[in-house]
């Protein structure tokens, strides 16, 4: 291999565009840029909807990578690979030009979900358990379907669907395929039969044909156009050999792979993402089962996942609220959050303000401050409390997944977004009682890895994670536990009051 060989990773998140760099020959971080440097904003025209222009993300994804290479030795000349990670579930719609048609329905947005369940009963619950391991819910297929129900002119100019990463790799390769883990994300694939979901596509009236190409997470997924390489700075012909939504990618960053292994995120969203080499399901389908990303014939690999929406858009949703006439940073937040007792003397929050929730069987509670006095409680009790607020709502649904028989002992995480609090650390091992790992990486950076595998330069997923260190171990306290679970149980009576 060349010295100073680098593979680039792509986050295409719903706040922002991350571009990251490693040396794959020492797995060293190599540098890293965000665009735009205030996160992106999300329409919603209608209570519960959530969409954005997926030409915006091109535009941003354009940018980071021109200033990563502006801001490091990195040159087009040694790129030798490029992977992407995106925000999932979210529909992006192009017709035979690869022109977009409207905006991306994204992950949050919730105008599907009556439509999912009437599919859920009209399948038939055990069938699309069995099946497809989830309900049609809220995801890309039922967000089709009612586009082809409420703007079917539209509908019928379709040319493909497509994933907010295949969008990406559509843009760099001018090619349109997705991936297998992608279908399934979607509910789009039969997990019994190994095929794609042909009981939603019917149900749905839905034509084979909109479906791309499918391929394997990892491996040849096109080359850089001269248009795109002139854009974004690179070579023409480099590789892009991977992509992954993001909560599959960040395991694979975490190098969680394998049966008992866990992962933990919360950015925008709160999630934790176990693996298991069974087809599990929740019967309430409250949390989902994928393919993971390294799953193949021989050696099944599913990825259950618990997902929270109100996460991190509640801590961003304060900071703004609290920046009024000055700007508050989230460390600021962090320490003043600090100077309440844990419990937050009472004050509790049920951070679901961001769309219907899974682990609520897609209802949309909303997002409620509960026990405020105004004589007791400041800003202190209230950043708690929401910080207490998003632990314990992952606890709710961790609870789920242990029923379903998972190994969740040990949990690793990036050192990023939410896990950048010392208190929401804190608040997640006693909450949990896991011992949490953390780490010096992040999701453009498993993508970056991930394209090292898929473009052969790494014989083996192993020889990806040279250079990912582990930079903290945080067990849990027994004391501390028990005022923990104490405050959990006062927060879940308040949620089941509010049911």
């Amino acid at each position: 291999m060349p010295k100073h060989t680098y593979l680039l990773g792509i986050d295409v998140g719903s706040s922002s565009i991350k571009v990251s760099a490693i040396e794959a020959g020492t797995g060293k971080f190599a540098g890293t840029t965000v665009s735009p440097e205030q996160e992106m904003s999300m329409q919603a025209l209608k209570s519960g909807w959530a969409e954005q222009d997926p030409d915006l993300w091109w535009k941003h994804v354009v940018k980071a990578t021109q200033k990563l290479i502006a801001n490091t030795d990195i040159s087009k000349d040694n790129v030798a690979a490029i992977g992407i990670s995106y925000q999932m579930h979210g529909l992006v719609v192009v017709d035979k030009n690869k022109r977009v048609l409207r905006p991306s329905i994204i992950w949050c947005d919730s105008r599907a979900a009556e439509i999912g369940e009437k599919a859920f009963q009209k399948i038939g619950p055990d069938i699309c358990l069995e099946k497809f391991l989830n309900s049609p819910g809220n995801f890309t297929a039922s967000k089709l379907r009612w586009v082809r129900e409420n703007e079917p002119e539209l509908y019928h100019k379709i040319h493909k669907i497509m994933l907010p990463g295949d969008f990406i790799a559509m843009k760099l390769t001018d090619r349109i395929c997705t991936t297998h883990s992608g279908l399934s994300e979607g509910i789009m694939w039969n997990f019994k039969d190994n095929s794609l979901a042909d009981d939603i596509l019917d149900v749905y009236d839905v034509d084979e044909e909109l479906i791309p190409e499918t391929l394997n997470s990892f491996g040849d997924h096109g080359e850089l156009t001269a248009e795109a390489a002139d854009q974004i700075g690179l070579k023409k012909g480099t590789k892009v050999t991977y992509r992954a939504g993001d909560q599959p990618n960040n395991a694979f960053s975490l190098n969680v792979l394998n049966p008992g292994e866990v992962a933990a995120t919360a950015g925008t969203s709160g999630v934790i993402y176990g693996i298991t080499d069974s087809p599990d399901y929740d019967k309430k389908s409250r949390v989902n089962t994928f393919v993971h990303v390294n799953h193949t014939a021989e050696q099944n690999r599913y990825g259950v996942l618990l997902c929270i929406n109100g996460t991190g858009i509640l801590n961003s949703w304060l900071r703004k609220q609290f920046s009024i006439g000055s700007n508050i940073t989230y460390n600021q937040m962090n320490d003043f959050a600090g100077q309440a007792p844990i419990g937050s003397d009472g004050l509790k929050i049920l951070p679901f303000g961001n769309g219907s929730e899974r682990i609520f069987e897609n209802r949309d509670i909303g997002a409620q401050i509960h026990g405020i006095n105004f004589n007791r409680h400041d800003k202190t009790h209230l950043l708690r409390a929401a910080q207490e607020g998003i632990v314990f709502s992952l606890y709710y649904g961790f609870q789920i997944m242990q029923k379903m028989g998972l190994t969740l002992d040990t949990v690793r995480a990036g050192h990023a977004n939410m896990f950048l609090s010392p208190l929401f650390r804190e608040a997640f091992v006693h909450t949990t009682g896991t011992r949490l790992e953390l780490y010096n990486t992040d999701g453009s950076q498993g993508a970056a890895r991930a394209a090292g595998v898929g473009a052969g330069i790494y014989s083996s997923h192993s020889e990806a994670f040279e250079g990912l260190n582990r930079i903290d171990l945080i067990e849990p306290v027994p004391e501390k536990r028990k005022l923990y679970l104490d405050a959990y149980q006062n927060w879940l009576n308040t949620l089941h009051s509010n049911l």
